[in-house]
This record gives structure tokens, sequence and C-alpha cells, in this order.
């Protein structure tokens, strides 16, 4: 009997896992109370308490007294410490960044057309849809943030754990990345309605299970904003360049 428990613990457990891996759980959030637990998984409360006792010893939930179990806070901590902060602050790793969401949000892209489903496609569009507009009055920090957001949401739609464990570990250096490319797009308000109508494109592939159209949308759309940023980089140094000398 005794046997029989552990092993459905471990189960919970496994279960208890796959819904932090795959976001549905989120790094500090709140369990539900053990009772709602336990009838969610129709085990009882002792085979529950044991498989959080199980997450507890591996890190991955805290208890506090009185208050409740919690998915641990420091879970990404890994990719926040102080080198990656350096690296996301630095100007010149911006373009690393960007290649890097190349094979990021490609691959999210292409398995989200390949494995999504209904409800995946649905919840990427409304997010499109929720995205803050580009006008002046708007924060840049939310339409980054909101951009971060439609790319989890898109790495959710692969059902790749791995993928989106990388995706929400990133968040805060990808927001940041986004928040500096729109600073510098803001300027050019020529360049939003083609952005946004990539984006839109985007998603119209995934939603058509086309994944190499969904990839390809997806690496045009990060290609046209490398571009873009290096253009204007190039004439704002030749720019300042030519203040300098009229300076002289």
């Amino acid at each position: 009997m005794r046997q029989q428990r552990k092993k459905l613990a471990d189960v919970i457990t496994e279960q208890l896992e796959s819904m932090i891996l795959d976001g549905t759980l989120l790094s500090g959030q709140k369990l539900p109370p053990e009772r709602e637990l336990a009838l969610q998984f129709d085990v009882s409360r002792p085979s529950l308490r044991e498989a959080i006792g199980n997450l507890q010893a591996r890190g991955l939930v805290e208890r506090k007294q009185g208050g409740g179990t919690f998915v641990n806070r420091n879970l990404n901590s890994a990719m926040r410490d102080p080198l990656m902060a350096l690296v996301s602050k630095r100007p010149e790793t911006q373009f690393d960044l960007l290649e890097f969401r190349h094979a990021l949000e490609g691959m999210a892209a292409y398995y989200a057309a390949l494995r999504g489903q209904p409800e995946d496609y649905e919840a990427l569009k409304q997010a499109l849809n929720d995205l803050p507009s580009p006008g002046p009055q708007e924060s840049k920090r939310a339409q980054a943030e909101a951009l971060g957001q439609f790319y989890v949401i898109m790495a959710r739609a692969s059902h790749n754990m791995v993928l989106l464990h990388v995706m929400n570990t990133m968040q805060s250096m990808l927001v940041e990345n986004i928040e500096r490319n729109l600073d510098m797009l803001a300027l050019h308000t020529d360049v939003s309605d083609d952005i946004g109508r990539q984006r839109h494109e985007i998603v119209e592939a995934i939603a058509a299970r086309d994944p190499e159209a969904a990839r390809q949308a997806c690496n045009t759309h990060l290609a046209y904003i490398e571009k873009t940023l290096l253009t204007i980089n190039q004439r704002d140094s030749r720019v300042q360049r030519a203040l300098r000398r009229l300076e002289i």
C-alpha cells in the first residue's frame, strides 16, 4: 500500500513539474490550496503533500508558514546573473540578441505551426490584437512587455517545454532588447506599418499550419528590424561625424 502511494505521489510530482515547465504555474505564483489540488488530481491529501514535498526538496517550490506554497521565485536566476545583466545593457550586444532571436523565435513559430492547437492560435491572435498601438503616447516599456508576452504565447504554442523555458528565462533580456529597438524605431514612424503587417503574417502562417512559412515570416520580420536599425545607426554616425567637422 505504501509503495502504491509513493508511486502516485511521483505521478503528481511529474504533473506539477510539467505545469511549472510549461508556464501553467509561474515563478512566484501561489499554488492552489491542498484541498483544491487533491480534487484536481483526484488523490488523497497525504499523496499530494508528499508530491509537494518532492518539489520542495528539488528547489521548485517553497512553503511559507501560514502563507501557503509558492513556485520558487529564483527559478530563472541563472539567466539574471550579473554577467547576463551586463550583456543585456551593452549597446553593442543588442544586435547579438537580435541574431539569437532569429533562432529562438523562428523555431517557436515553426513548431507552433506544426504542433499548435486551435486554442493556441486563438491565444496568439488575441495577444496580437491586444498589443498597444505604437503611438507616441504609449509607454515603450508597456509595448515591449506586451510583445515579450506575445512571443511567450508563441513559444507555448510550440509545445516544446525546453523552448518555452528558455523564452521565459530570457524574458527580461528580450523585453529590454525590444524596448531599446522601439526607442530607436519611434523616430521613424514609416516602418511601424511594415512591422505590424509582418507580425500579422507570422500569426497567419502559424494559424495556417505552415511551419516553413511561419519560420520565414519570423526571420523576415527580424531581418527587417535589424536592417532598419543598422541604417539608423549608420545615419546617426554620419550626422555625428558631420557635426564634429563643423565644430572643428
